[in-house]
């Protein structure tokens, strides 16, 4: 393999993108951030990076009720109708309680899907990871629907992980 050829392979890495575009976003924030601007960043870039049309990221309690909620793509009407941040039950439920990712072509089809609530945005097409903190799930950062309607990739998936690990981070050692 040419050099070149090396070079193109390690830009399209999946965890070198996402790390070098945490990093310049990251650099723009003052040095004094809270933990919630972070969060915000990791939230944005998940959205951009995978061409989702939305990404959320949610902070869960001991008890897996969400505390903080960062949202990308979601017009604010959308959300202030919204009475509560999703909770993570159905199809995202699994993946707070055994940690794997969770990537769905249509997510109304899983055996635990019960419909959207009222005010939530349609979706089809999921993908979603865990935020751990201290050997604990302690939520969640994913995607719905890419914009150019394809399913996501497992490149998609390991940006995901490459962003939730720094929000893990964040979580455990900023949040709580």
């Amino acid at each position: 393999m040419s050099i070149p050829s090396l070079d193109r392979l390690i830009h399209r890495d999946p965890e070198r993108r996402a790390l070098r575009a945490l990093a310049r976003r990251l650099a723009k924030l003052p040095a004094r951030r809270s933990p919630s601007d972070v969060l915000q960043v990791v939230t944005d870039l998940a959205k951009e990076l995978t061409g989702a049309r939305y990404a959320a990221l949610a902070v869960t309690d001991r008890h897996d009720r969400t505390e903080g909620f960062f949202t990308a793509g979601v017009e604010a009407a959308i959300m202030a109708r919204l009475r509560t941040p999703p909770q993570g039950h159905g199809p995202l439920g699994s993946l707070r309680y055994d940690g794997r990712p969770v990537r769905f072509e249509d997510v109304s089809t899983h055996a635990k899907a019960f419909g959207f609530p009222p005010s939530h945005p349609a979706m089809q097409h999921l993908c979603g990871v865990a935020i751990w903190a201290r050997s604990e799930v302690r939520g969640a950062l994913y995607i719905a629907d890419r914009s150019d309607g394809k399913p996501f990739t497992v490149e998609d998936e390991e940006t995901l992980t490459t962003l939730a690990t720094h929000a893990s981070h964040v979580v455990e050692h900023e949040w709580y």
